[in-house]
């Protein structure tokens, strides 16, 4: 059952967690944006892209690739009779189809950046030799022979040969190849640590791995399709777009079909005027429909994606990068995420007569044999707390007592004392039948640790209880404030948990959630997951046990541990390689910078569409209607100039923005209002104001050049 918690009193932030804090800080391992190899591939495909059949996914490029095609149609009509406006319409058809070239290039640009990923990860794919076992017996076959089910050893030194489960052993493995991370991990049978992966190398003992896929379905392979990008789908709102643009698209296609007859009219009904070329109407139709965003809505999609992966983490699909940009709860287990993990000794609470110094000793003493965290943890606080460094008990013919889960307790035996540490239940008993007795306060010292979400370790020496050690989970250090950015954001943070419901509450309270699934298992997971989504809310969360598969399918965003059970893996729709819990929240980060970029390019897309419509509109039919010759504020020399100024801007900006179009518009943790507020002060009126200087310079520069 999920108990609500009051929602902390947020902290200022301060101002060094600004609003890179959220985002991604492993773009080190990306290449540079305009990397030369990188450039040429762009470069080549962007070519290969002017197939009709490609662009017409795009229709607004497709009808600008058609525009061009008209106007060097006409354009080798007119060279051979040698027509005035010759010079004109080569540079309009030139620049029109560069405006072509560049859209594809922000294309190209985003995909050459994944194959060149996938190009890096098809090096560390190899045909390893199995060492299958058939019949009880060890025959050697290539990798690539394996088929799901098959039962191979991996021994030390070995690549492991395909993606599977491992069934005997334990072993450390090198996942480098996969994560990037250089330490080496623990794989074991049974549990969350049994999932192997494909061209990993074993760097000591064996295990026996039972494989799970067959060739051509392995996690690598899936990895490389992916990150190249050839499957991407295009998500809801991304079709959306498309479809407005599309319509914009067809609107401003009727509207200047209709011109060319209108012209004809006028200047046959006032016997003045010349009636414009089709390389004007065309050049008019391209300034008019939102060429800016359609030749980058791709390239925003597709640099997402790139993104998430520059981070480490692998999406399944475009919609799942988007949908965890609209993510409205977000849950986050305990520990590991919203803990350091493992509980710690934070504090020696001495019976009366005891002092804390005393306390400490003996528990350093009891612990010294416990090599569970929380044992090491009081031998730290001891030394830091008082000063008690690790003792020289050779001599002293001391005998140990590791931690046991039947007796609840370590400690040792010492120059005649029987120092232990433990339970407070198992504590007390061994206390009792020494003829000891419970001192006033015990209990009490205990359920209140209890009640704060702590545990008590009780600490005895022979019949003598001495005091009381608060162990509690650690709460990371920034994560209030991190929790304060997520409701800026406008996201509900649910932290899940097993513990029982007292505890869950003070360890929220103090992480600053908004609320909590206490004594959670994988049906109650699940049942919240579809309650949320119920209401009308997205939903995302991490997991890595197969328990946690369902609640993983059902998130609308699933990100799954690398070093989780392939059932997990499967289930979720990202596949975090470092393993990460706290990865989410920058995954959601990403995801709301790739929804912040399309619309931030789309507010300047409309709003530049809407300045050219002022500035150009005027010269370009003053030739037809003169009386327009008033309104060309901008002073613009010919009707030529002005067509073809407005044409290479129009070309330029596409290219201008292919950078922004990559990286993102910056993200800042800020709420819906504000967002919109700043992108139509910087986007729209940006795309207001830029097309004006812009288009008045590049028409003076080609009267200074004599271009037209």
């Amino acid at each position: 059952m999920a108990t609500s918690v009051q929602t902390p009193t947020p902290r200022p932030i301060q101002p060094q967690q600004d609003s890179t804090s959220l985002l991604p800080h492993k773009l080190s391992r990306s290449r540079p944006l305009f990397d030369p190899e990188i450039v040429r591939r762009a470069t080549r495909d962007s070519f290969v892209k002017l197939n009709p059949l490609t662009l017409i996914k795009n229709p607004v490029m497709f009808v600008v690739e058609v525009g061009a095609a008209l106007v060097t149609v006409f354009l080798l009509r007119d060279l051979f009779t040698k027509h005035a406006t010759l010079g004109f319409e080569f540079q309009i058809a030139l620049w029109l189809w560069f405006t072509v070239l560049f859209a594809n290039f922000a294309e190209a640009m985003a995909e050459a950046r994944g194959k060149a990923q996938a190009d890096t990860l098809r090096k560390a794919k190899t045909d390893t030799m199995a060492k299958r076992l058939l019949n009880g017996k060890t025959e050697t076959v290539p990798g690539s022979k394996l088929r799901a089910g098959d039962i191979v050893l991996a021994e030390t030194g070995d690549l492991i040969p395909g993606d599977g489960e491992v069934l005997e052993g334990i072993a450390t493995v090198d996942e480098s190849v996969i994560t990037g991370e250089s330490a080496p991990v623990i794989r074991e049978s049974g549990g969350d640590r049994s999932a192997v992966t494909g061209g990993t190398k074993v760097l000591s003992d064996q295990i026996k791995i039972r494989i799970t896929s067959n060739p051509g379905e392995t996690f690598l392979d899936r990895m490389i399709a992916l990150v190249e990008g050839a499957e991407r789908q295009k998500t809801p709102n991304e079709i959306a777009l498309n479809i407005l643009i599309a319509g914009l698209t067809l609107i401003f296609l009727l509207a200047v079909a209709t011109l060319h007859p209108f012209a004809i009219y006028s200047v046959a009904s006032a016997g003045a005027g010349t009636v414009p070329t089709i390389a004007v109407l065309v050049s008019l139709l391209v300034c008019l429909i939102p060429t800016t965003i359609g030749g980058l809505l791709s390239a925003i999609g597709i640099a997402g994606m790139d993104r998430v992966m520059q981070d480490n983490v692998l999406a399944m699909s475009g919609k799942a990068v988007e949908a965890s940009g609209d993510v409205n709860t977000l849950l986050l287990d305990k520990t590991g995420t919203i803990t350091l993990g493992n509980r710690q000794a934070v504090e020696f609470i001495p019976f009366s007569g005891v002092t804390e110094e005393e306390l400490a000793d003996a528990a350093q003493l009891s612990s010294l044999a416990d090599e569970t965290p929380e044992g090491r943890s009081v031998v730290v606080l001891a030394k830091e707390k008082y000063g008690l460094r690790g003792r020289e008990v050779a001599q002293h013919e001391a005998n140990f007592i590791p931690f046991s889960a039947y007796t609840r307790m370590s400690g040792v035996d010492i120059d005649g004392r029987a120092l232990r540490k433990g339970a407070s239940t198992a504590v007390a008993h061994f206390v009792k039948e020494r003829g000891g007795t419970i001192p006033p306060g015990y209990e009490e010292a205990s359920d209140r640790i209890s009640r704060n979400g702590g545990t008590p370790l009780a600490v005895a020496d022979g019949s003598r209880a001495l005091g009381i050690i608060h162990l509690k989970d650690i709460v990371k250090g920034g994560m209030k404030e991190r929790m304060q950015q997520l409701r800026t954001m406008g996201i509900r943070s649910v932290m899940i948990t097993g513990d029982n419901p007292l505890t869950a509450a003070a360890i929220a309270h103090e992480a600053g959630v908004d609320d909590f699934l206490a004594q959670a298992t994988p049906a109650d997971k699940l049942a919240y997951i579809k309650k949320e989504q119920a209401e009308g809310r997205l939903v995302a969360m991490t997991g890595d046990g197969t328990n946690d598969a369902p609640a993983l399918a059902q998130a609308d965003v699933g990100v799954a541990m690398n070093t989780g059970t392939m059932a997990a893996k499967e289930a979720g729709n990202m596949v975090d390689l470092d393993s990460n819990p706290t990865k989410l929240i920058e995954i959601v980060a990403i995801g709301k910078q790739l929804l912040i970029t399309r619309g931030a390019l789309t507010t300047f897309s409309i709003a530049n569409d809407v300045a050219k419509y002022f500035a150009i509109i005027p010269a370009m039919f003053m030739a037809t209607y003169p009386a327009l010759g008033r309104f060309n504020i901008m002073g613009l020399h010919t009707p030529q100039s002005a067509v073809l100024a407005a044409v290479i801007f129009n070309a330029l900006i596409i290219i201008a923005l292919v950078p922004l179009a990559l990286r993102g518009v910056k993200y800042r943790p800020l709420g819906a209002a504000s967002l919109l507020r700043r992108n139509i002060l910087i986007y729209g009126l940006g795309g207001i104001i830029v097309p004006f200087p812009g288009i008045w310079i590049i028409d003076q520069l080609l009267v200074w050049l004599h271009l037209a």
